[in-house]
C-alpha cells in the first residue's frame, strides 16, 4: 500500500520503521502541496533555529584550543536547533531532501518537489543571513574581547577554502545523519523523544566536521560580516588566519557542493526507505 492510500493523520507520531517511512511519504506530499508563502516563512524560521544552534555552539567552544574538544562541545549544543525545527514544524531544506520518497511513491511530482526545495532553500538563506547580521552588528562577537569574532572568521574562511569534491562528500555524510535525525524524531511519541531522536545523529555530524548547507548560510555570512569590522579583521590577521577565500564567491563555492552533497545524502536515504518499506511487491 502506497502512502497516497494511507489514512495516517499527520498529528500522530508512530514508532516503527515501516509506518515511519509511510508517514514520511505522507508528510512529503503535504509539504509538496504547501503554499509558497508558507514554505518561505517557515524556511526563514528554520534558518533562525539552525542559526541559533550555531551561535550557542560558537559561544561555548570559541575559546577552546583543542579542536577535538571544541567539536565535542559544539556537538552537544548545536543539535537543539534541529530539535526546535522538528517541534515547531518549520521547513528545513536538508530535511526536505527526503521528500524524494513521495516522488518515488508517486504522490507528488518532481515539479512539486523542486518548488518546495526552491522556496525553502531561499527562506532558510534569508533567515540565516539575517541572523548572522544581527549577531555581528548586535555585538555578540565581542565576547572574549573579540575572540569569538576571530573564531567566526576562522570557521568561515575554512569552509570557503574547501575543495569542491571533498565538500560534496562531507555534504553527503552530513545529510545522511541529519535525515536520520529527522526520521528518528518521527518515531517518537512525546516531546523528549522527538528532541533526543534529532539530537544524537546531528551531534555526530557536528563532531565529524561535515558540511550542512543551511548551517553554512549562517557561519559564512557571520564571518563575512565580521571581516567588515576593522577591529575584527585586524585581530584575525594577527591570529594568522588566511581570509583570501572568505568572500561572496567563496560563499557560493561552498554552498554549491555542500548543497549537492546534502541532496544526494537525503535523497539516498529516501530511496532506501521507499525501497525497503513503501514499494509494492
Amino acid at each position: 500500500m502506497t502512502a497516497q492510500n494511507q489514512t495516517i493523520e499527520l498529528k500522530n507520531i508512530f514508532s516503527g520503521p515501516e509506518v515511519m517511512a509511510q508517514y514520511a511519504s505522507v508528510l512529503g506530499r503535504k509539504k509538496g502541496e504547501s503554499p509558497a508563502g508558507r514554505l518561505f516563512l517557515l524556511g526563514i524560521a528554520a534558518g533562525w533555529m539552525i542559526g541559533f544552534g550555531a551561535v550557542a555552539a560558537g559561544i561555548a567552544s570559541h575559546a577552546v584550543a583543542n579542536p577535538g574538544l571544541a567539536r565535542m562541545i559544539s556537538g552537544f549544543i548545536f543539535p537543539f536547533g534541529l530539535g526546535m525545527v522538528m517541534l515547531m514544524g518549520s521547513e528545513l531544506f536538508t530535511g526536505n531532501t527526503m521528500i524524494f520518497i513521495s516522488v518515488l511513491d508517486k504522490s507528488i511530482t518532481i515539479k512539486a518537489l523542486l518548488r518546495n526545495w526552491l522556496y525553502v532553500y531561499f527562506g532558510n538563506m534569508a533567515g540565516s543571513v539575517l541572523l548572522a547580521a544581527a549577531i555581528v552588528y548586535g555585538g555578540v562577537l565581542n565576547l572574549g574581547g573579540g575572540a569569538m569574532a576571530v573564531a567566526a572568521i576562522k570557521v568561515a574562511a575554512a569552509k570557503c577554502s574547501l575543495s569542491f569534491g571533498p565538500a560534496v562528500v562531507l555534504g553527503i555524510l552530513c545529510n545522511i545523519l541529519v535525515c536520520l535525525g529527522v526520521l528518528c524524531s518521527l518515531t517518537a511519541k512525546d516531546t523528549t523523544g522527538r528532541i533526543l531522536g534529532a539530537y544524537i545523529p546531528v551531534a555526530l555530524f557536528i563532531m565529524g566536521g561535515f558540511e550542512h548547507c543551511v548551517a553554512n548560510m549562517y557561519y559564512i555570512p557571520a564571518g563575512l560580516f565580521a571581516l567588515l569590522n576593522p577591529a575584527y579583521a585586524e585581530a584575525a590577521a594577527q591570529a594568522g588566519i588566511n581570509t583570501a577565500a572568505l568572500s561572496l564567491g567563496g560563499f557560493i563555492m561552498n554552498l554549491l557542493p555542500a548543497t549537492i552533497g546534502n541532496i544526494i545524502g537525503g535523497a539516498g536515504i529516501a530511496a532506501i526507505l521507499w525501497s525497503c518499506h513503501c514499494r509494492k511487491s
